[in-house]
């Protein structure tokens, strides 16, 4: 019975040797990926531009030119190898230029006409621009609504009293024909080829220029390029401003247009350029050019 007894405790010491010797029939899985395999990002990374070179041509507008040159600067730091010029010879220019050849990208501050557009011309809007009425500062009239100032460059109005002003003959000065910002703003004032123009000019800034210099003048230009010379008076009582073109309560406003021709293949720099002027990057650029991005218009 002790041998037994023996014997049973000899077998029981050792099965309790041989589990404690055994290793863990079950290893876990770590929590980590083993060294060398690369796990996949929640978010793909922003692709880069593929980078281009060359030169790009743009020509017209006037009224562009402190919006296409931001745009330009901006460029430069997307893609350093394309050098894009600038060269404003007025809307009308810039849109047979596109046309004919002779430029890449031709800039319009006006919207296309049908008969442009049924030559191929391709209407491409990056921003809305005001067009300022714009008087001298000593001139105390604030707000016109828009029938006094068809009157007033029709030549039905002549003197300022008439509108609340000071005794004295008014100076009607304007764009040059086939400048995009006459065309805006005779067409939106229905007052096309009606205009009794004192002087012309070929840009902005002349008409800006010639009205600071007379007390008496009075004259339109791109919201974008007015500045403390001149007076940009309200319009149907609203003041003339980014907000108020925005929002579409400004009566007297236009797109800024990069022109491109139905079916022509652009070269790979005009393509990037103008890819970069539409895209939603470019807004504060626009904005702080004066502009209004067409993508934060009403």
């Amino acid at each position: 019975m002790k041998k037994i007894l023996a014997i049973m405790l000899a077998l029981v010491m050792v099965f309790a040797l041989a589990a404690c010797g055994e290793p863990a029939s079950e290893e876990t899985t770590p929590a980590t990926e083993p060294a060398g395999e690369e796990t996949t990002p929640a978010t793909e990374p922003a692709e880069e531009p593929e980078e281009v070179s060359g030169n790009v041509t743009l020509n017209g507008s006037t009224s562009m030119e402190s919006v296409i040159l931001a745009l330009i600067e901006g460029f430069a730091d997307v893609q350093p190898g394309v050098s894009p010029n600038y060269t404003g010879s007025g809307s009308g220019a810039g849109i047979t230029g596109v046309l004919e050849g002779t430029c890449d990208l031709g800039l319009s501050s006006r919207a296309l006409s049908d008969e442009e557009k049924e030559q191929g011309a391709v209407e491409n809007i990056i921003a809305l621009d005001g067009v300022a009425v714009v008087i001298n500062p000593e001139n105390t009239v604030t707000d016109l609504t828009t029938e006094q100032i068809a009157k007033i460059f029709t030549g039905e109005i002549t003197n300022w009293s008439e509108v609340g002003g000071a005794d004295g003959e008014i100076a009607v000065f304007g764009r040059e024909a086939g400048s995009g910002t006459r065309g805006a703003f005779e067409e939106i004032l229905g007052i096309e080829d009606a205009c009794a123009y004192m002087n012309e000019y070929s840009s902005t800034g002349d008409v800006i220029g010639n009205v600071a210099s007379n007390p008496n003048a009075i004259g339109y230009a791109s919201l974008s390029a007015v500045d403390e010379s001149v007076t940009a008076v309200a319009v149907n009582g609203v003041t003339p401003s980014e907000e108020t073109v925005a929002d579409g309560s400004f009566a007297i406003q236009r797109p800024f247009v990069v022109v491109t021709v139905e079916g022509k293949e652009l070269s790979p720099a005009a393509q990037a350029f103008l890819d970069y002027a539409m895209s939603d990057e470019v807004a504060d650029i626009i904005t702080a050019a004066g502009a209004v991005p067409a993508s934060l218009a009403a």
